[in-house]
């Protein structure tokens, strides 16, 4: 294979998803193979898929199919194809869609590579061809999953749960800021069950303070964290550590003691209520965002209205809504998919509703404050920024007004907030 091969690598899914291919990149390039963002100019396309629910794996195979198409119009040579989807369902995917060149499972770097006559560099395995903008990154701490939520497939398709050693990540933190990263979005299957398996504890705390000791980072934020045993000495060092944002992503799924038996989520409606209250207490300022399930089996409209109430209630800062998806293989398969999609759309909606107006309320209290902004971008007379409040992708933006100072991608400044929506605020730079 020439070194002037293309290869175009489209990522689908979750930011885990975002990391495997980094990797895979920087393993291309160190083969000495050429990358492209534009499928059009690429000789093979490898698409990473995702299979989570219904519409991530329709939209995978969407892709594969219209890679198919190019292919048959003479637009590139081969297409490969790898990921979860592929790791879940290769058999079916090798009998329905025969025209994929190559079908691999997941963090298959070394077959990849193969396949495209390259090999594998394992001392360099950690090292990333960066998608993100060179000032964020998402930091991947472990693999699989051991919570036995009978919705997820999440184990089927990405094993157990494997942490990576401290080592290797404080290697490749170190090896992001020599590249200019600054913010770090800490994420893996379970981030609060990190270091268990090789350490024997869940030091998850411990590996935020080794990581916020790494010249140049400047802001930590917590992705995934499992809340049925979230780590005592997790709140302490967050709550202390000024290089950790006061952003915790904590997935609850519902609030209904009931659904909540029947998810295997492995904690009650009282435990969470309290740990919610230990989190906003002993952590000033502190940001929650979770996500929940609707449309559950078991889920009744009493069971709804509970969780409706239960947002109302907690006034969440920021809070994602998925319709139940019926997965095969597991637990909770063999309830069947009882509720109609148009109630589950329904509760979605209503439960977004519910949120759109408590982050209205939330982002108008600031309006006045001063808030410290990383700046990601400039689109259409605007710098588009975020404060620790925000992850990026899947949190509003900042959009800064600045006509006498030109200002830097992935520097930080002071901004006053003028004014908001429902999910963005408009601020200025302080003089």
């Amino acid at each position: 294979m020439s070194q002037k091969h293309k290869i175009s690598v489209i990522t689908l899914g979750c930011s885990k998803n975002t990391v495997d291919s980094e990797r895979l990149m920087s393993q291309f390039e160190l083969n000495k193979f050429s990358l492209t963002d534009d499928p059009n100019k690429a000789d093979s396309v490898v698409i990473n898929t995702c299979g989570f629910i219904d519409a991530a794996k329709e939209e995978s195979v969407n892709t594969i199919l219209s890679a198919i198409e190019l292919k048959k119009q003479g637009k590139f040579k081969r297409v490969v194809v790898t990921g979860c989807l592929s790791e879940r369902y290769m058999n079916d995917l090798k009998k329905e869609i025969p025209e994929i060149d190559s079908i691999f499972g997941t963090e298959a770097y070394e077959e990849i590579l193969k396949d495209f006559g390259g090999d594998l560099k394992y001392e360099l395995l950690g090292e990333r061809h960066l998608t993100t903008p060179k000032h964020f990154a998402y930091l991947k701490i472990s693999e699989g999953c051991d919570n036995p939520c009978s919705f997820c497939a999440i184990p089927l398709m990405r094993g157990i749960h494997k942490s990576k050693p401290i080592d290797e990540l404080l290697g490749e933190v170190k090896s992001l800021a020599k590249k200019g990263v600054r913010e770090l979005n800490i994420i893996g299957q379970d981030t609060t069950d990190y270091g268990r398996d090789i350490y024997d504890k869940r030091n998850i705390a411990e590996l935020l303070n080794l990581i916020s000791q790494v010249d140049g980072i400047k802001w930590i934020r917590l992705m995934y964290a499992y809340p049925s045993h979230f780590p005592e000495n997790l709140i302490t060092e967050i709550a202390s550590n000024p290089k950790i944002c006061k952003y915790i992503d904590i997935p609850l799924q519902h609030i209904s003691d009931t659904v909540l038996k029947s998810m295997r989520r492995g904690i009650s409606s009282r435990r969470t209520k309290e740990l919610l209250f230990s989190l906003r207490e002993r952590i000033p300022n502190l940001v929650l965002r979770t996500t929940f399930i609707v449309g559950y089996p078991n889920e009744t409209e009493k069971e709804f209205e509970e969780l409706c109430q239960f947002v109302k209630d907690i006034k969440f800062d920021r809070l994602g809504v998925f319709n139940y998806s019926i997965e095969e293989n597991t637990p909770s398969y063999l309830l069947g998919d009882p509720i109609p999609h148009e109630v589950k759309e329904e509760r979605n909606a209503t439960l977004m509703e519910i949120q759109k107006e408590i982050s209205l309320e939330k982002n108008r209290s600031l309006i006045g404050r001063k808030l410290k902004v990383i700046i990601d971008s400039y689109e259409e007379k605007h710098y588009k920024g975020r404060s620790e409040r925000d992850a990026p992708e899947v949190d509003g933006e900042i959009l800064v007004h600045s006509t006498d100072v030109k200002l830097k991608i992935g520097q930080f400044y002071n901004v006053e907030i003028y004014d908001s929506n429902e999910y963005d605020l408009f601020g200025k730079i302080c003089q």
